[in-house]
């Protein structure tokens, strides 16, 4: 009888799992914000080389001043980069005396004589100061959002480099229909944004913002490519030797092979001709 039953339990649960099985499944509803949103455009990149296969690239200093032009004079106005130091802008190209009136733009918190809070220049050792002094203070000023630090942004987001390029020039007036009804008031629509709704307006309203200096194009595309690249650098200034080092290992690693190979013959040969002759 127990046999009996369990077989007849295990016949019960195999017609069960055959007729869920064969059974329609219910239509998944379409979600309106994934089927707005869009994957980052990929370009060519001087740092990753060519290809695009991440090796051997290196950063175009020209481009990351440029990069740095645009963070200081459009971006820094609400997000900061608080992980990078100001002698770190030797790597773009700067010398002493240009990191230092730099450096000498921003104050930074300090102690007086009386042991007082105070602020104080800000000396190519300091780090960029916060745009705020808190999360409180960065809600106040900004309608509730608080925007991001910077620094690592690049590595923060997949496809880091490509997705900052593309969030910048992602703004559309039109919005889906499917989602004008659930649009939140005070956002603007962005479908490479996550969630296509951005708290942020668009940084970069138009050709010629930004004035450069070197002859490269003042245009929105252009302004995108360098701030992109510069906040790739800030995520990442060790690349280049990141990139040296391993291309060295790599190397080291095939010579030595080689020499691994030729001493197998070596040691070899005279064991294999023993084994020939016999």
């Amino acid at each position: 009888m127990v046999r009996l039953g369990a077989l007849a339990v295990g016949l019960f649960f195999c017609i069960a799992v055959l007729w869920g099985a064969v059974q329609p499944r219910d239509a998944v509803p379409v979600d309106p914000v994934k089927e707005a949103h869009q994957y980052p455009e990929k370009i060519t990149w001087s740092h990753n080389g060519p290809g695009n296969l991440g090796i051997l690239g290196t950063f175009d200093r020209g481009q990351l001043q440029r990069g740095f032009q645009v963070y200081k004079e459009v971006c820094s106005a609400c997000h900061g980069i608080s992980l990078v130091a100001f002698r770190d802008l030797s790597a773009l190209g700067y010398n002493e005396a240009e990191i230092k009136a730099i450096a000498a733009e921003y104050e930074v918190p300090s102690i007086d004589e009386n042991g007082e809070p105070s602020t104080r220049k800000a000396t190519a050792a300091d780090k960029f100061p916060p745009r705020y002094a808190n999360e409180v203070a960065a809600r106040a000023a900004q309608n509730g959002a608080n925007p991001p630090d910077l620094s690592l942004m690049t590595k923060a987001r997949p496809d880091g480099t490509n997705y900052v390029r593309s969030l910048l020039l992602g703004y559309r007036d039109e919005v889906p229909a499917s989602l004008k009804a659930s649009a939140p008031e005070g956002l603007w629509y962005n479908p490479w944004f996550h969630s296509v709704f951005i708290a942020m307006p668009p940084p970069i309203a138009a050709d010629g913002q930004v004035t450069y200096t070197d002859g490269s194009p003042q245009t929105k595309d252009q302004y995108a490519e360098d701030v992109a690249a510069f906040l790739t650098w800030t995520a990442e200034p060790k690349l280049e030797a990141r990139k040296e080092t391993g291309v060295a290992a790599v190397l080291f690693l095939l010579v030595m092979t080689g020499f691994g190979f030729l001493s197998y013959r070596r040691v070899w040969a005279d064991i294999k001709g023993k084994k020939a002759k016999a």
